[in-house]
């Protein structure tokens, strides 16, 4: 570098003085808008970095806002979902409340409508037992609660009675393998025994393969067991099948259906009559066919009722020439059909003969 500056230090000292008096000239010489080309050149090359710095201090400033707005958000939307949870709760809380009153509405008419006399109860526990079938209500002895009475729903039995206590009682359901009662169908009147197989279908036992049974129809309590009353309905079938010596029906038990919260123990049980089969055909309304169009004016004037339709030119098969020609004898011998008293035209005659003799002529005077 020095042995540079010493060779070219001539050289050197031109190019300042020529670099001073430009600058020298800038500063004094002004521009078209009365501004000092010095001070354009100064603006022209600081105004990238300035631009540069600013959009720099633009971004880290929005990044800060939108951090501290995305942080409020945040716990806005934590609070939003907290207050969601708790809408939703309450939601479910009272629509459990309003399915536990209209259970209770439902039990308290079929109550007021039902020849029975029964108690309501509600199941407060299941027994721990592997595979029971068994709940616990809270009615005991108490309440009027004796063993080996029959529990129901107002869609169908339950179960029984198998434990009672001063306030609960044990109630085996008609699902346990344990399980019987009486039961006969709705339509043929076919008797079995209702047994529960630990599922959620039951069967009926001791039906015969020759008695009919079929898919869709219900079973309703015989009252043969002595704890059911006779007309209560069990459940309806789903499947029917042959076996080696009886039937094999399943059938979905129908007092299981709203699932089991409140149930009715029966202390009088009063026997109903099985209901009928409903119609297999409803009575439909059919509108009358509309009257035959008839016309009161007749070629030519006339008036009376409408002429007979002219039979057919050419008939089609040997009945349809004799229909042809037994009209037409009756035309021709003026034979009024369906009159009382009236007998048939005589069908041997030829068409011929048959027709009606012409009025002879006047004669002209001569």
């Amino acid at each position: 570098m020095e042995y540079l500056l010493n060779r070219y230090r001539t050289l050197s000292v031109l190019l300042l003085a020529i670099l001073a008096q430009l600058v020298l000239l800038a500063y004094q010489v002004k521009s078209n808008g009365e501004v000092r080309l010095i001070r354009v050149w100064a603006v022209t090359a600081v105004t990238p970095l300035a631009r540069a710095i600013e959009s720099t201090r633009g971004a880290v400033s929005r990044f800060f806002s939108d951090y501290f707005v995305l942080l409020d958000v945040r716990e806005e939307n934590k609070r939003l979902k907290k207050e969601l949870d708790r809408v939703n709760m309450d939601n479910q809380y009272l629509r459990s409340e309003l399915d536990t009153a209209d259970r209770a509405k439902s039990l308290a008419i079929f109550q007021s409508r039902s020849p029975s006399k029964t108690i309501a109860a509600h199941i407060i526990g299941n027994t721990t037992g592997s595979g029971a079938k068994t709940v616990i209500v809270d009615r005991g002895s108490a309440s009027g609660v004796q063993k080996e009475m029959a529990v129901i729903t107002p869609d169908g039995i339950v179960g029984k009675v198998v434990d009672v206590y001063p306030t609960a009682s044990f109630v085996l359901l008609a699902t346990d393998p344990s399980f019987a009662a009486g039961v006969i169908s709705q339509k043929n009147r076919v008797h079995g025994t209702l047994k529960g197989q630990g599922g959620t279908k039951v069967i009926v036992d001791y039906v015969q393969n020759e008695e009919n049974v079929e898919p869709g129809e219900w079973f309703y309590t015989s009252g043969d067991d002595g704890i059911f009353p006779k007309g209560l309905p069990a459940g309806e079938v789903t499947s029917v099948h042959p076996g080696k010596s009886k039937k094999e029906i399943i059938l979905s038990p129908s007092g299981f259906q709203n699932g089991l919260e409140e149930v009715l123990i029966i202390i009088e049980g009063v026997h109903a009559p099985i209901p009928e089969l409903p119609a297999p055909h409803q009575q439909i309304h059919v509108q009358p066919p509309p009257p035959p169009e008839t016309s009161s004016a007749q070629p030519g004037g006339a008036s009376g009722p409408p002429a007979a339709t002219a039979p057919p030119a050419v008939p089609l098969s040997d009945a349809d020439r004799i229909l042809d020609r037994y009209r037409q004898l009756g035309i021709a011998e003026k034979h009024e059909w369906g009159v009382r008293g009236r007998g048939a035209p005589d069908f041997n005659l030829p068409l011929d003969a048959a027709k009606p003799a012409e009025a002879p002529k006047p004669k002209q005077n001569q």
